[in-house]
């Protein structure tokens, strides 16, 4: 069957309508709401003139406004890719790239890049590994830290604002009950979402007043995100919808962490997770956090459940369909779940392996680890990798490090978290303090200590390169002289741990 396509896009697909050469054919892909190009080095996308509500396309002059903004807003996460806008102009019923007459339509001109570099693509490869999403989660940081935000833009974290979105998908997917969905799933979904939203709005006004309601991505999933020429790019954000974007940092994170999830692959997105959070100190987020994720695996669901209703879409489609829709309506209603928080300890010298143990952990257990030198950077407000002074390792900043690792602990668990401090615990006080506190929150508790000879220690920190902790051989002998020995109060938490053996038979037994 041929499809036919308007006067322009047929030009288009001629190797002569552009000053450059192209790979033939040209090929032709079609959304909804635009034409793509390829030509070989360069990729052009001509928005259609739809209105579809959320989207309005309609007039030239809206098409030229979105598609500036669609160069605007990608500079900032793939300026590789999104070169610039070119009015098309008509003349003798031929169209031109450029041109100096009047405009008749415009288009974004990109670099092509292989489809095979996607995020998405890499994942179904398996070529997708813990250090691509360690990387990803620096870039994304990096990337939020940079975006904008104002009154305005801050406006839509109110809570009414917020659960806009998530009453339309009730509307929307409330025929697929007794399909894809079943009734109990989706009852208890929305109670869930109807109860956080009526008791915590102080937690949504926390995060519109320390800034985390930006000029966000809006669509961070891992077929808009490339590794193309050693660099990770973060393309096709939403620039047709300002509610789509002006979002919670928590939004566009939980997007990949629920893809990665929902492909069993929790070891990836923990990666993601933690990295992101240590890079940027939000560790408050993960409050939020469990509502997008429930948002975000809900819309895959109705969007695959559309599917059902389509006729012109073959039985075997639907039926791929159905079940499709059916494993997302389930993960959504999975997030909605209580679960039982914990703390562990870690505790151990510079050196020790307490690190490499509890990043090991974090990804089996999907806990959220929290290190104490990030944590003491973030309250001196000086970078990760950054050599810190004197003054970053008083008594009174060790103190205050304790007591926020301690409460980030405390808070996280209490909503059902497992969470890792890892700090070197080395004091009674210290450990007795994190004790009480999980005791009068009910909360399980492990202490895991991790040991090596003292030659292993020195070699260990003589090699460290390209860490955040500041720890130098130099000062493991004052930390030898000053350890305080466990009590016999602290042992029934204790594990002692040797990070020389090999580690997987014995995080098996911490972990049953």
């Amino acid at each position: 069957m041929t499809v036919s396509v308007p006067a322009l896009i047929e030009q288009m697909l001629q190797p002569g309508f552009y000053p450059h050469g192209v790979t033939e054919p040209i090929q032709l892909i079609q959304t909804h709401i635009s034409y793509v190009l390829l030509t070989g080095d360069y990729a052009y996308k001509v928005k259609k003139p739809m209105n579809f509500g959320f989207l309005d396309f309609s007039t030239l002059e809206k098409r030229q406004h979105f598609t500036q903004e669609e160069l605007r807003l990608n500079q900032r996460g793939a300026a590789e890719l999104y070169l610039e806008v070119l009015p098309i102009t008509l003349t003798d019923n031929q169209y031109h790239l450029g041109g100096t007459g009047e405009a008749v339509e415009y288009v974004l001109k990109m670099q092509q890049f292989p489809q095979e570099t996607l995020f998405s693509a890499l994942f179904e490869q398996g070529k997708l590994n813990e250090t691509d999403l360690e990387h990803l989660g620096q870039v994304v940081a990096e990337y939020h830290a940079k975006t904008e935000t104002s009154d305005r833009i801050r406006s839509f974290g109110e809570v009414a604002q917020v659960r806009e979105a998530f009453d339309e998908n009730y509307e929307q997917s409330e025929k697929y009950i007794g399909g894809p969905q079943t009734q109990t799933q989706f009852d208890e979904t929305k109670l869930y979402t109807d109860n956080f939203f009526r008791d915590r709005t102080e937690l949504f006004k926390s995060r519109i007043a320390n800034n985390f309601i930006r000029e966000c991505h809006g669509d961070l999933h891992l077929r808009n995100i490339a590794l193309w020429q050693d660099k990770i790019l973060l393309f096709d954000c939403i620039e047709f919808n300002e509610p789509f974007r002006f979002v919670d940092v928590m939004f566009d994170i939980a997007y990949a962490v629920m893809n990665l999830e929902a492909e069993q692959r929790q070891d990836l997105s923990n990666a993601y997770l933690n990295t992101y959070l240590e890079q940027t100190g939000d560790w408050e987020g993960l409050q939020v956090l469990p509502i997008y994720l429930n948002r975000q695996a809900y819309v895959r669901a109705k969007v695959t459940s559309f599917l059902l209703d389509d006729p012109g879409v073959p039985a075997t489609v639907k039926e791929e369909a159905a079940k499709t829709a059916s494993e997302y309506y389930k993960l959504a209603w999975h997030y909605t779940k209580p679960k039982q928080g914990q703390l562990i300890l870690m505790s151990g010298l510079s050196g020790s392996g307490k690190s490499t143990t509890a990043r090991l952990l974090s990804r089996q257990l999907g806990a959220i680890l929290i290190r104490s030198d990030a944590v003491r950077k973030h309250l001196a407000g000086i970078p990760l990798l950054e050599r810190g002074g004197d003054d970053l390792y008083t008594p009174e900043m060790t103190q205050k490090t304790y007591a926020r690792l301690l409460e980030l602990g405390i808070l996280l668990a209490n909503q059902g978290y497992t969470v890792i401090l890892d700090a070197k615990y080395d004091k009674q006080q210290l450990r007795q303090e994190a004790i009480a506190q999980a005791n009068k929150h009910q909360l399980p508790l492990q202490i895991i200590q991790c040991t090596a000879p003292v030659s292993v220690l020195e070699q260990r920190l003589r090699d460290r390169t390209g860490d955040i902790a500041d720890a130098t051989v130099d000062l493991l002998r004052s930390q030898l002289n000053s350890a305080e020995p466990f009590t016999e109060e602290e042992k029934p938490y204790l594990k002692i741990l040797d990070t020389t053996q090999p580690q997987q038979a014995q995080l098996e037994v911490i972990r049953q």
